[in-house]
């Protein structure tokens, strides 16, 4: 098994809040990203990429006021409301990330022996200007992140990976890192995944991102 860094995921209450978060906080206006018919959400994208994280890029996601509610739960804990409420009261956040994999069923199975269920792989897509995006993703009934979000969604990307359209944005991640009360068990998971680079410690709930901007370097925190 082998994974690595897909992307960041900062969650929003409105996508209008988190463009404006991501054009305070880091100095850059993100790209254009797109709607997910599956799980009424929308996001806005910007490239990340740098040697250690490569096609890695950071996707800022919010409820589509303007989509159907969907026929299951959303994804990344979205219709939790402990999480709507901490989001709405604190502002955009860095609450999870996912990792890309080139099997998400056999990784699936793989966390399934450590007696992690990640979920069930579902296929997802959405159009682009340049054709139709397609991946498949793991997404629990329940909707859970997992391990207050330190554990990775796992995601495996059909012909196309998105950042392969997005240019640099002058954003590059340096580092991340997590931080877990039950780290060992955590750590075994990622390391089962064969997934490296992204150290795991002991601690209070914690998703840390250094990033190279316009502005320097700045660190973002869950």
């Amino acid at each position: 098994m082998s994974a690595q860094l897909d992307h960041l995921v900062v969650i929003a209450a409105t996508l209008d809040e988190g463009v404006a978060w991501c054009e305070a906080t880091l100095g850059v206006s993100p790209g254009p990203g797109g709607r997910h018919a599956l799980m009424g959400t929308h996001n806005r994208l910007f490239s990340i990429a740098s040697p250690a994280f490569p096609q890695a890029y950071f996707e800022i996601i919010a409820i589509d006021p303007a989509a159907p509610p969907p026929a299951r739960r959303r994804w990344f804990d979205m219709d939790d409301p402990a999480l709507q409420e901490r989001v709405r009261r604190n502002g955009p956040q860095l609450l999870h990330w996912a990792a890309r994999v080139p099997d998400a069923r056999a990784a699936v199975a793989t966390l399934q022996g450590l007696g992690i269920t990640r979920g069930e792989v579902i296929a997802a897509s959405r159009p682009t200007p340049s054709g139709l995006l397609q991946w498949q993703i793991t997404v629990r009934e329940d909707g859970q992140r997992l391990y207050d979000g330190a554990l990775p969604t796992l995601i495996q990307w059909g012909a196309v990976h998105p950042a392969a359209a997005m240019p640099a944005s002058g954003v590059t991640l340096s580092s991340f890192e997590l931080q877990h009360p039950q780290a060992e068990t955590l750590a075994r998971a990622c390391q089962t995944l064969g997934l490296s680079g992204v150290p795991v410690q002991a601690g209070p709930v914690q998703l840390r991102a250094r990033l190279q901007t316009p502005e320097g370097s700045i660190e973002i925190c869950s």
